[in-house]
């Protein structure tokens, strides 16, 4: 029962054939590496935005609660330890970019939350999310998306320790604290109202996603179909020991969400790719992106920031190497 729903209403394996039955009809050899990379291209784009709209539209009704008044009064009731276990858990129901996660993380530092307790969300949100939970298990299977979350939060919190327990308030820029944060009414809304804000997050969202899932899925599409299986594995897999950290730093300077570097991280480990490698390249993409990252700076001074790109490094690091070790029992069936 589990394989069905990860592999025909997760993975939308239904899909894969029905688009290779009709481009076999209309004469596109699939089997070669044209029609194998429509196929790949058509089926990732139509799977990926159908689960990225159905996705937003749930997330966006859940957040309609957690508006940020809201879940600072709900941070503010914690301290220590739990507080920031729940700030990471805060940052799953929130948008799925890192630029997106920044403006929360403002307005939850002007509120007067503690700086660990604001990072451990800044951390989680862009890097595990409710989407990425079930886009994973669609790709890869329950052990890899659970496994995925649970070490993303683990640097999440471990991050935010560590950055409290330095004590750098002094390291957050003046306005930031300037003003108090506001409550934006989302809490007040009736069930239709929260539908129609989700529906216009859903619409909002697509509009900046879809030029980063598309041209993720047609990389993905070269890599699988165009790129020999032993460059891949020379590269990437088990034989270079360096494939971790060539994945993050690889990374890092781009800019995309979960629904962009799946396609890639599937080609990638289709082609012999270490799953640690793939994953690491993944959260480096998602939490590290240089967009994100220059939008930070103007919210902290360059020893904070600095100390949390590698903090984010260092966690991902260390997540590769785990999955690399757990590999064939993550994907073992």
């Amino acid at each position: 029962m589990w394989d069905f729903i990860q592999n025909e209403f997760l993975g939308m394996r239904w899909l894969e054939r029905l688009l290779g039955g009709w481009l076999d009809a209309l004469g596109v050899d699939t089997g070669g590496r044209m029609g194998g990379s429509l196929l790949f291209f058509l089926y990732d784009v139509i799977k990926i935005m159908t689960l990225l709209c159905l996705l937003i539209f749930i997330i966006s009704y859940i957040q309609s609660h957690f508006p940020p008044e809201r879940s600072r009064r709900i941070l503010g009731r914690f301290n220590g330890l739990l507080a920031r276990i729940i700030a990471a858990l805060l940052g799953t129901v929130t948008p799925f970019c890192s630029c997106s996660s920044i403006p929360l993380f403002i307005g939850f530092t002007r509120a007067g939350l503690p700086l660990g307790v604001t990072f451990s969300f800044l951390i989680s949100s862009p890097m595990v999310d409710l989407g990425s939970l079930v886009l994973l298990t669609s790709v890869f299977g329950w052990r890899v998306a659970v496994s995925y979350v649970v070490l993303g939060l683990v640097v999440a919190v471990a991050g935010g320790t560590l950055i409290e327990r330095l004590r750098l308030d002094d390291q957050v820029e003046e306005y930031v604290r300037a003003d108090a944060i506001q409550e934006n009414g989302l809490s007040s809304m009736a069930f239709r109202q929260r539908c129609a804000y989700s529906r216009e997050q859903v619409i909002l969202t697509a509009e900046k996603v879809y030029p980063y899932v598309i041209c993720g899925i047609a990389i993905g599409a070269f890599i699988h179909n165009w790129i020999p299986e032993g460059i891949v594995s020379r590269a990437l897999g088990e034989t270079n020991p360096l494939g971790v950290s060539i994945a993050t730093i690889v990374g890092v300077p781009m800019y995309a969400d979960i629904f962009g570097t799946i396609p890639i991280a599937e080609a990638l480990l289709a082609k012999g790719a270490r799953l640690g490698v793939v994953l690491a390249f993944m959260m480096a993409v998602t939490t590290l992106s240089l967009p994100s990252m220059v939008m930070l700076r103007r919210a902290v001074k360059p020893k904070l920031l600095w100390l949390f790109i590698g903090i984010c490094i260092i966690g991902i690091l260390l997540v590769g190497h785990l999955f690399n070790l757990a590999q064939v029992f993550l994907l073992t069936p």
